[in-house]
């Protein structure tokens, strides 16, 4: 079988234009304990948002939820544009297990599936939402190719130009190794990322932020908003657990260089106040924001800091408006805007 590098596919920017935007309606329980509603509340906000802007694909769980999904987005504005797909999942995390989608020279769009297994095998089961990227994939009419590891999309961001973030503490750890898969190294997974997503250059960040339970997805760290713009999460705190952890990622940002050699114009986006709820310090994070065609998801959290990040993200998408997205009830599901985002790029 050849690998998408080999089939000439390319991995498009999140900031590229989509055909629509995936999500999987909130509805494990566990997953948000006493704050369902509230996260469901969350995905209101983002479809409404979208509203216009793309195609909103959702996926449910069954017919029954499908129409009480129905009928929440019905109560908040009009539903044109909104396509309700029946994809029984686990749970909601679509960047993390549904497809991951690449083009091909002639702009036709691919999706590639990689196993899942709930971040490390953290949070069984995860059979369903291992067959999610497949059954999109299926329902779009796309190729699909089947990759033989796990890899979470949260956990690298590209530039679209064969640069790939990721962080060495996610994608080096054992615990998502699959039976008899070889030990982890920087050269095997930066093969893979070249063989999988197109990559030419990998950087690598260190530690992710406090709560994380992926073991430090890029996307609440350090995102790309154009081909040499990185904004990097900073914590001026310094007696905040987030603090080293992300000036040493921002310091080597500040070091890296693209696929091509040339250095980022690196933006530092202030870090929100620690969020807890229910005693649980969250991953609050508003690096953890989506691209969407002319709009930018913003998770805000209700502290003074939602504006200064607003403004740092204003500057640098001034294509987009940003459309903030309450989200103290969704990040404890210990994610936000980006974690329940996937983007399908546009066709030719």
């Amino acid at each position: 079988m050849k690998t998408p590098r080999e089939l000439g596919l390319r991995w498009p920017a999140e900031w590229e234009p989509h055909r629509a935007t995936w999500l999987v309606w909130p509805h494990n329980r566990s997953t948000w304990p006493g704050r369902l509603e509230g996260a469901e509340q969350a995905f209101v906000e983002m479809v409404r948002a979208l509203h216009g802007v793309e195609e909103v694909c959702i996926g449910v769980q069954d017919e029954a939820h499908g129409e009480r999904v129905a009928k929440l987005l019905a109560q908040a504005g009009p539903s044109d544009g909104q396509t309700l797909k029946v994809i029984p999942t686990n749970d909601a995390w679509v960047r993390d297990h549904g497809p991951v989608f690449l083009t091909d020279t002639d702009g036709e769009v691919h999706a590639v599936d990689f196993r899942f297994d709930a971040w490390g095998k953290k949070y069984p089961p995860w059979e369903l939402d291992d067959a999610v990227a497949a059954q999109i994939s299926e329902l779009r009419g796309t190729p699909c190719h089947r990759a033989d590891f796990v890899l979470e999309a949260g956990s690298v961001d590209g530039n679209g130009a064969g640069t790939i973030l990721t962080t060495a503490s996610c994608l080096l750890g054992d615990n998502r190794r699959l039976p008899g898969e070889p030990k982890r190294s920087i050269e095997r997974m930066q093969q893979r990322l070249r063989d999988w997503l197109g990559a030419e250059c990998v950087l690598w960040l260190g530690e992710g932020i406090v709560g994380d339970d992926t073991d430090g997805h890029v996307d609440d760290i350090a995102r790309f908003v154009s081909e040499l713009v990185v904004v990097a999460a900073v914590e001026p705190d310094p007696s905040d657990a987030n603090h080293a952890p992300l000036a040493e990622n921002l310091d080597r940002l500040q070091r890296m260089r693209d696929a091509r050699g040339r250095p980022f114009d690196v933006v530092p986006l202030p870090m929100p106040p620690p969020v807890f709820v229910d005693g649980l310090r969250c991953p609050a994070s508003y690096a953890n924001f989506y691209l969407a065609n002319d709009v930018a998801l913003v998770p805000v959290f209700g502290s003074p800091s939602d504006q200064r990040a607003l403004d740092v993200l204003r500057e640098v998408l001034p294509d987009r408006q940003l459309a903030p997205i309450p989200a103290r009830d969704l990040v404890l599901g210990l994610g936000a805007c980006h974690c329940v985002t996937q983007q399908e790029p546009a066709g030719p």
